[in-house]
């Protein structure tokens, strides 16, 4: 296969970078203050990501949608990263999940996410339950034709804006060989729902985005409104989880490119003892350091997104490019930091939030422990006796 970018997927990148550079980036500062997008904003950047052909890019063109691939998405998402998520976020990438919308949910949940019109949020963890998934508490009981769901959601991505809500449920317990296993569900509920409650997080990374506690208090769901087959939750999260995890990948290259830049434009004027500090071989071996890392990322992100479009992507190199990506950003942004000295942490240069933002990509899509193990236990098992 080639690395090299085809015509589109250039094309992709050159059109959303100046989008990113002129919608977005100029609001960072002021987002980042606020902790808060201001509705007349996100509606305007809504609009023009609409308008522009950015919006929905990973949702099936039948339906509206981009139609984008994962081989071209990742160019995408590449540029998205260059900017806050808080801002990135608007122009919506619907979870991929809500492909799986079955009659009457593809034109109340499906083609108004596509339009813009609506708003989804994905409700998996619990504050029982990150890593350990299938930890979940939050239950669904089935009542005539409805389900009454009850339980709590934390850091739940964009709750605050969202009309409806993507929610995983016990609801039961099935004997299978390794002992009994809870049956998880997937629901769509409207937000407006009585019975749920949203209380926004107060965190430190990605401001303005919006992580949230939801608790659903007999929430009642019609049953029509199940996602999937009952049991079926985590077989169609499946493919969300590794889009999620190559696409994490992808947005922490574009914030590490763009940290780097940053750097290497401050190392070329800034002087201390009669030179520019780039020529002094300590901060030098840096950007050797940021731009290796930077490109194996990108490669590794290539061949993940190629593997998604053949199928044949693992969970193992699903988690092995979350890792590497994650952690090389976090290391991107703190050597970038660094070659700044006092001025990386002042906020009148943006290094400080790009290292704040980069801290929870180690953490979100699965933490790196979580995925040190899969790929660990991966390797054993393929080399043992």
């Amino acid at each position: 296969m080639s690395f090299a970018p085809t015509d589109e997927q250039r094309m992709i990148s050159e059109g959303l970078r100046a989008f990113v550079a002129t919608e977005l980036q100029p609001h960072e500062a002021m987002v980042d203050k606020l902790d808060h997008v201001p509705d007349e904003l996100f509606d305007e950047i809504r609009a023009k990501a609409i308008a522009g052909g950015w919006y929905a890019l990973n949702m099936p063109e039948e339906h509206g949608g981009g139609g984008l691939d994962a081989s071209h998405r990742i160019y995408a998402e590449f540029e998205f990263g260059r900017t806050s998520r808080a801002l990135s976020v608007i122009c919506n990438r619907p979870a991929p999940i809500l492909k799986a919308c079955q009659g009457d949910q593809i034109e109340t949940y499906l083609k108004p996410v596509i339009r813009g019109e609506r708003w989804e949020c994905f409700a998996l963890t619990e504050p029982g339950a990150g890593s350990d998934a299938r930890a979940i508490t939050t239950r669904a009981v089935k009542d005539g034709d409805d389900y009454i769901i009850n339980g709590t959601k934390q850091f739940i991505t964009m709750a605050m804006k969202a009309d409806f809500i993507i929610v995983f449920a016990v609801t039961g317990v099935d004997d299978t060989p390794k002992g009994p296993q809870k049956r998880i569900t997937c629901f769509l509920v409207d937000k407006a729902t009585p019975g749920i409650e949203v209380v926004p997080l107060d965190v430190v990374s990605n401001r303005g985005m919006k992580s949230c506690i939801v608790s659903f208090t007999d929430v009642r769901v019609p049953g029509r409104n199940m996602l999937g087959a009952d049991g079926g939750g985590f077989a169609i999260a499946k493919a969300w989880i590794f889009s999620g995890r190559t696409m994490l990948a992808a947005n922490c290259v574009g914030l590490a490119e763009r940290a780097m830049g940053i750097a290497a434009e401050y190392a070329g004027t800034r002087k201390a003892f009669g030179k520019t500090i780039g020529q002094f071989q300590g901060t030098a071996f840096k950007f050797a350091d940021m731009a290796m890392e930077i490109h194996a990322a990108r490669l590794m992100i290539i061949d993940s997104a190629a593997k998604m479009d053949a199928g044949t992507i693992t969970q193992r190199e699903a988690s092995q490019v979350n890792l590497f990506g994650s952690e090389m950003v976090g290391r991107v942004t703190d050597n970038a930091l660094q070659v700044m000295g006092g001025m990386g942490v002042t906020k009148d240069m943006p290094l400080e939030r790009f290292w704040r933002d980069a801290r929870i990509e180690r953490i979100w899509e699965g933490t790196s422990e979580i995925h040190r193990d899969i790929i660990s236990k991966d390797v054993l098992r393929e080399f043992s006796a």
